[in-house]
């Protein structure tokens, strides 16, 4: 809309008493705006940019401009939010998916995390935890999003990382503890445990709810203390050194997921109970399920076992205080029914590239060559990427693009190999540079999308901006099946 004699975005005008901040679009450029309604001197808030003379101050999208902005207004902050009955984690690697997210999520009774990426995606996409950050905080100011979200320093695994995070501001750690379990440990092989373990644990039966209880075996106990006692012990470090002595506030994800073994109920109990022995206090702890939750496509597995299991994992989250997270939780549409009903709506979802696969859907939709292009470049590049994911894609299962009229392009997002194709390929795509090209590099504004020297990234940025309604609406839908079917 025209305010002031600028194009701004409606929903971000607030006034601060003599004057109006907002956002807009300035000379084909994201800005902030400080603008006087008498056209005298303005007040620029602690804002870095240039004044035009004309009662307007303009303000790039910098992090130190993101960080006057949450100081101004704290509601473009994150905040603590696990302790509500149900949360949503939005993993958005291109920095543009959170307007759709709140397109989704404002009329939702669900807290969501629009901030959310590991240091493997940080890594990978050429991003930093600001980049991350700063673009949710943008994205809440424009579209005027006032219910509070939060920002997840996701699977860390070293203290470095979670005080990275936690310094600028993130509201959730998930702490990948993956480093320090044993997965080599069975009942046979694990060494015998102290008097102390085997008076707690053993010849005892652990009433959970409605006539489920957990005994542990001898046997079952020395894997247990195999497995995770280590685990557990880097968890209550972390603890202790960052959350502990009140340092920072952030919710605490223990993730156990990231193994070859299963985390069965027994162990999910044993390792909740020593940490919260050892003081600990966490929000959630996403275990390792049984069957496959693989990237971006639906769940693979006996969803009978899943069943009978997640029953107890979320009878047991109950007895001890806090949720159970669903790590990888995107495209799993055939478990979400199971999930909402044994967690009786009380969970924690988290995804991530599946908003990447909306983003090149719309790609395949909008400009079919750019698709074909950057879908034979991924093959290439597959084998590269799968060193980083755990994947059972069957490249030749894949159809030939080129037999393939544009039309059907997009029902290649419909195929589990292509998903899985393109979706751990982002990465590559996304950083492969031109020949002959050095590194590239442009601060400030939206420096995620900077495409001098890059193959791909800065066509497919101009792409998306230019469709960013289709993408919202694709986001809408996608996601908003999510929920649906998890019962929200």
């Amino acid at each position: 809309m025209n305010y002031l004699g600028i194009n701004a975005y409606e929903k971000s005008i607030h006034n601060t008493g003599s004057d109006a901040v907002f956002m807009a679009e300035d000379d084909g450029r994201t800005v902030i705006v400080v603008a006087s309604s008498d056209g005298k001197a303005v007040d620029t808030h602690g804002f870095n940019g240039r004044d035009s003379g004309d009662g307007k101050f303009r303000a790039p999208l910098t992090h130190e401009n993101a960080c006057a902005l949450r100081k101004l207004f704290p509601f473009t902050a994150p905040v603590c939010g696990l302790s509500k009955p149900r949360s949503f984690g939005l993993g958005d690697r291109l920095g543009i998916a959170t307007p759709g997210h709140i397109d989704l999520f404002m009329n939702k009774d669900v807290f969501p995390i629009f901030a959310q990426q590991s240091i493997r995606e940080l890594n990978l996409t050429g991003r930093t935890y600001e980049d991350v950050l700063d673009a949710a905080t943008f994205a809440v100011f424009r579209e005027g999003y006032t219910k509070g979200f939060g920002a997840d320093g996701d699977h860390l695994k070293t203290a470095k990382d979670v005080e990275y995070a936690l310094s600028l501001g993130f509201t959730m750690i998930t702490l990948d503890c993956s480093d320090h379990i044993k997965n080599d440990v069975t009942e046979s092989n694990a060494p015998a445990v102290s008097k102390q373990y085997a008076d707690k644990y053993l010849h005892t039966q652990f009433d959970i709810e409605d006539g489920i209880r957990l005994a542990f075996t001898d046997a079952q106990l020395r894997q247990c203390v195999a497995i995770y006692g280590e685990a557990i012990q880097f968890a209550a470090d972390m603890y202790k050194r960052f959350l502990a002595s009140g340092k920072y506030s952030a919710d605490f994800e223990i993730s156990i997921d990231e193994t070859v073994s299963v985390t069965t109920p027994l162990q999910h109990f044993f390792v909740a109970r020593e940490l919260l022995d050892s003081g600990v206090r966490f929000a959630t702890i996403a275990p390792r399920f049984c069957g496959e939750f693989q990237k971006g496509v639906d769940y693979r597995g006996d969803i009978a076992q899943f069943e009978k299991e997640i029953k107890v994992h979320a009878a047991i989250a109950r007895r001890l205080g806090y949720k159970l997270s669903i790590h990888s939780g995107s495209d799993k549409f055939s478990v979400f029914p199971i999930i909402g009903r044994e967690t009786r709506g009380c969970f924690h979802v988290k995804t991530a590239g599946t908003n990447w696969l909306e983003a090149m859907r719309v790609v395949s939709l909008a400009d079919p060559s750019l698709y074909r292009e950057i879908h034979r470049y991924a093959l290439t590049a597959f084998g590269e990427a799968s060193k980083y994911y755990h994947v059972t894609t069957d490249l030749a299962k894949i159809p030939d693009i080129s037999a393939l009229a544009d039309s059907e392009l997009p029902k290649l997002f419909e195929n589990d190999d292509a998903r899985q194709l393109i979706h751990i390929t982002y990465g590559l795509i996304l950083g492969k540079k031109n020949s002959g090209s050095g590194q590239n590099t442009e601060p400030g504004q939206n420096a995620g999308a900077a495409g001098n020297g890059f193959t791909f990234r800065g066509r497919l940025y101009k792409l998306w901006k230019e469709h960013d309604a289709e993408y919202r609406s694709a986001l809408v839908r996608h996601i908003g099946k999510h929920l649906e079917l998890l019962g929200v």
